[in-house]
Order: C-alpha cells, then sequence, then structure tokens
C-alpha cells in the first residue's frame, strides 16, 4: 500500500479556498481545481517505494498484473481504467458531453487519419475511450445535467421577457420533443455572436431581477457575459446536491458544474465535446452528433448501504466503482476486498487505512492482492474497478 502525493491543476474556474480548506493548509491565493488521483498521464500521482517519488503510472507499467490482478488487466488493460479527483468549482466549468465507446474510438480513428494533431485546440478526441463519471457531493453543489422538458425550457425563456427569445420558445412547443430540442439547441449555437451577445445581455439583466430560479443563469453571465452557452444552459436541469448525494453522468448528456466541492470519478479519458461557457472550440456539427436529445431525470444518487457496512454509489459502469465508508468511533474495523486495485480518499475525520493514518485530502493506492483493514473514525471513499 503507498501514500500517494497528488497534483493539483490550477484552472481558472477553480476554488481559492475549497481545497486548502480540506487539507487544513493555507490558502495560496490561486485558483485550485482539482486534486487528482491515479495514473493519468497528464499528472499522475506519485509513490514512494524507497528509490524516491516514481510515478504511479510508471509503477504500473513495470508489472501491471502485479498493482492491477489479472482479472483487471484482462478487462481493461495494462493501466488504471478510472481517474479519482476532489473538484472544487468556484465558477462554472464549460458546458460539455462526452461521447460513448464506438463514437470515441470512430473520433479518434478519424482525427488520427486526417492528422490532426493531438494538442490542436480544434481536436475533439484525445484518446478512444468514453468518459462516463460520477460527482459525489462534499459541500452543497451545483450544477446542470440532462435536458428539461422542452415546454419546461419554453416557459423558462419566455419568463424573462426577452423579444429575440421568443423564436426559441415557439420551437421548443414543436413535436417531436427530441427534434424540438435539437433544433433549438443548433439554433442558439449557430446564431450571429453579435445578435447572441446581445441576447444574453438582456437575459443577463432580467435574470438578475427575477432571482429565483433564474439565479444560476444570472451567475452564468457574469462569469460568461454574451456567450450562447447561458441560454443553452436553460435548456438543461438544474440540479442542487446536498453533502452525500451524486450525479451519473453518461455519454451523450449535456451537464455542467456550477460550484461546490467533490469527489469525482471518471474513466481514463480527456474527450469533451463543448456546447458553450468556454472560450475553447466548440464543433457544433459534432457536437449535435453526440447529443442525445432526449428529456431526462437528473437521477439523484445517494449511497446504498451493503452488509458489511459499505455505501456504494449504483452505476452501470465497470472502469470504475465508487463507494464510501463512514466510519464511527467504536465500531468494529473493516476488511476491504482485495481482488482489485483501489484508491481510498479520506475526506473527514482521522481514519486508519491499514499502517496508513489519513487525514482530510490524503489518500493511498492498494495493489490488487494486498489486504487493507479500515479503522478510526471519519469518511473514506473508495474507488476501484468491477473486474
Amino acid at each position: 500500500m503507498d501514500r500517494l502525493s497528488n497534483a493539483v491543476r490550477p484552472y481558472a474556474w477553480g476554488s481559492t479556498t475549497a481545497i486548502p480548506e480540506l487539507l487544513g493548509v493555507e490558502p495560496t491565493g490561486e485558483p485550485q481545481a482539482e486534486m487528482w488521483m491515479g495514473a493519468h498521464p497528464g499528472a499522475p500521482s506519485r509513490v514512494d517505494r524507497g528509490a524516491g517519488g516514481t510515478a504511479l503510472s510508471t509503477v504500473i507499467e513495470a508489472d501491471p498484473e502485479a498493482e492491477l490482478g489479472a482479472a483487471a488487466v484482462a478487462k481493461f488493460g495494462p493501466r488504471l481504467p478510472f481517474l479519482l479527483k476532489i473538484l472544487a468549482a468556484g465558477a462554472p466549468l464549460s458546458l460539455q458531453v462526452h461521447p460513448d465507446l464506438t463514437q470515441a474510438k470512430e473520433g479518434y480513428a478519424d482525427e488520427e487519419r486526417r492528422g490532426v494533431p493531438l494538442d490542436a485546440p480544434h481536436r475533439n478526441y484525445k484518446d478512444a475511450n468514453h468518459k462516463p463519471e460520477l460527482l459525489c457531493a462534499l459541500t452543497a453543489f451545483d450544477g446542470l445535467c440532462g435536458f428539461r422538458a422542452p415546454t419546461e425550457a419554453a416557459d423558462l425563456l419566455a419568463g424573462l421577457g426577452v423579444d429575440s427569445l421568443k423564436p426559441y420558445v415557439d420551437l421548443l412547443h414543436a413535436h417531436p420533443e427530441d427534434a424540438a430540442l435539437r433544433e433549438v439547441l443548433t439554433a442558439v449555437l449557430s446564431a450571429d455572436p453579435a445578435e447572441m451577445a446581445h441576447t444574453v445581455a438582456e437575459a443577463a439583466v432580467a435574470a438578475e431581477h427575477l432571482g429565483g430560479a433564474y439565479a444560476p443563469y444570472a451567475f452564468l453571465a457574469h462569469h460568461y457575459p454574451g456567450d450562447p452557452g447561458v441560454i443553452a444552459a436553460m435548456l438543461l436541469n438544474h440540479v442542487q446536491l446536498q453533502p452525500g448525494e451524486a450525479l451519473f453522468l453518461g455519454a451523450g448528456i449535456p451537464h455542467a458544474y456550477l460550484s461546490g466541492l467533490g469527489v469525482e470519478i471518471m474513466a481514463n479519458s480527456d474527450n469533451v465535446l463543448r456546447c458553450g461557457l468556454t472560450p475553447k472550440h466548440v464543433d457544433v456539427p459534432e457536437l449535435l452528433r453526440i447529443v442525445r436529445f432526449e428529456p431526462t431525470d437528473p437521477g439523484i444518487l445517494r449511497p446504498e448501504a451493503t452488509p458489511d457496512g459499505e455505501e456504494l454509489y449504483e452505476t452501470p459502469i465497470d472502469e470504475f466503482r465508487l463507494s464510501r465508508h463512514v466510519l464511527a468511533e467504536g465500531a468494529v474495523p473493516s476488511q476491504l476486498p482485495t481482488d482489485t486495485p483501489q484508491i481510498l480518499l479520506c475526506t473527514a475525520g482521522a481514519p486508519q487505512a491499514g499502517e496508513h493514518a489519513l487525514k482530510p485530502g490524503q489518500s493511498v493506492f492498494v495493489p490488487a492482492g494486498e489486504a487493507v483493514t479500515l479503522s478510526g473514525t471519519g469518511t473514506v471513499f473508495r474507488a476501484t474497478v468491477v473486474a
């Protein structure tokens, strides 16, 4: 078992205080958006097995079966198939969607065939993998997830009283629903930029005045003035998570995180197609090919207790499995399964993972086959795979 040294990513939307407060350290004044735990090549965790700090990805590459177990390697290949994060949103993230596995393979192969450089700003597919993800709130957490019913979106837009939004309102009352949603999103993202910026400015003033259900969109417009993503966001469900609640984001579901601190786990991929709320490239035709145009219930997840005291967040994904252990004082220590690799992350209290005493924000990597017992008091998230 290895204590992990983890990189913090300073993306501009990150909170300046949330991750430092969790870790019990002084803020630097700079945004601290995500702390990565895993073997992603972009910022792998580091371990020390007596030869100084070594990237976890290097350790796994040296002997995949010893670290991940034969079953996981056979199913997912010789790499850790998930990335675990602490995510701290101080400002909205881009409105985005992820491809399914077939779309990712096709899109990656096409861009490789056309010679699009991996670091090109207009590149959509950085790899051939899908990127389902799960976000579990550690604090109150705001986000957008999946399309509203078109009539609900029409009522929300109409309530702003902005004349230039009336054509979208009319379209949203058309049938079938998927065609209505597709037509409106296409129109919003393809509109003349100057005209759309004026529409967004009017909508922002109205949203600020109305407050209530319109407050999130005034917040978006404050951070992204004139961005068509502000209008596109009004087509989506606004979701407010309480600590311990979670969202699962599958392929084709448009979403954005607005504010809050959470634990996020995802398949090991960088494939993102953006819909707005960003200065980055928006590939409208490819986006429209990927998005699932259907109203969806955001489906807030709550953990389900298992007989051994583990609380599991059920998802249809094998690349990751997220659960938590809430350890009460005087409780019997929990012996964890050993058949798969796992990362254990403390988010509260002072639990013990094997020989490692953990504080909030600290984590360990446990290779497949290694026994580990959780004891003490606190909350520990367990990330592993279904092999």
